[in-house]
């Protein structure tokens, strides 16, 4: 184990991984830069995009905490430079965990255990980059497609609003199933997750009401916080 730890940690892994996660942090600043640009063309003022842009910077604490932990685990077995470019690039942990088992799978192999040889690593390397491939090529092929056919659909609707529509019930779909998924599991998962979902709801309306937008920026965090007390007074 502790020869495939010096493989997964060595300087050309690191190398790679510096250069895409080089490219991650260029892209994300371009994008602000572009955004900050053509705000004024949506009619945003400089606070407003201040104001995004922190609400999205606090709003990424949260899930990123919990991205945290299991990347903690996968360092264990990728090693530091693997570990960082995949989350770095996906920024899906349970799904790159789910994608490692299943490359070790494939070789015969147990994460971690005595099998988990080079040639072990290798294959979970591969069944993750090829695995996390198919949605990057999509991105890059067909985003403008996807681009025209978003403006044709506006353009059927009389007020704009058709699309904003179908697209927040579409989040407010994938989240659903994705905190259902979690509530099922038992009383005390329902718990956390109504409680989180109240208390979201709760700062929602207090925010509206007095104007607080300090509170629209927190309120992410706050309510993954709310959740987490909930599962606390509940265990």
């Amino acid at each position: 184990m502790s020869e495939v730890m010096e493989i997964a940690n060595g300087g050309v892994i690191w190398l790679f991984a510096g250069m895409i996660i080089s490219i991650v942090v260029f892209q994300g600043l371009l994008f602000i830069r572009l955004a900050s640009k053509s705000s004024s063309a949506v009619g945003m003022t400089k606070g407003e995009v201040r104001s995004a842009l922190r609400t999205g910077a606090i709003s990424a604490i949260g899930p990123s905490l919990a991205i945290m932990v299991i990347a903690i685990s996968l360092i264990t077995f990728l090693g530091d430079p693997l570990t960082l470019m995949r989350i770095g690039i996906i920024g899906s942990a349970p799904i790159e965990a789910l994608g490692a088992s299943i490359g070790a799978d494939a070789y015969g192999a147990q994460l971690g255990a005595a099998g988990y040889t080079a040639e072990a690593l290798t294959t979970v390397v591969w069944t993750l980059c090829l695995g996390g491939a198919g949605g990057l090529f999509v991105v890059a092929v067909f985003t403008k497609s996807f681009g025209k056919l978003e403006k044709k659909a506006s353009s059927k609707s009389k007020d704009g609003k058709g699309v904003i529509l179908i697209t927040t019930a579409a989040l407010i779909g994938a989240f659903s199933f994705f905190a259902g998924g979690e509530a099922v599991k038992g009383y005390i998962h329902l718990f956390v997750a109504v409680g989180a979902g109240v208390s979201m709801i709760c700062m929602q309306k207090l925010a509206d009401k007095r104007n607080l937008v300090w509170l629209k920026e927190w309120s992410l965090g706050l309510a993954i916080l709310a959740g987490l007390f909930t599962g606390y007074l509940f265990t």
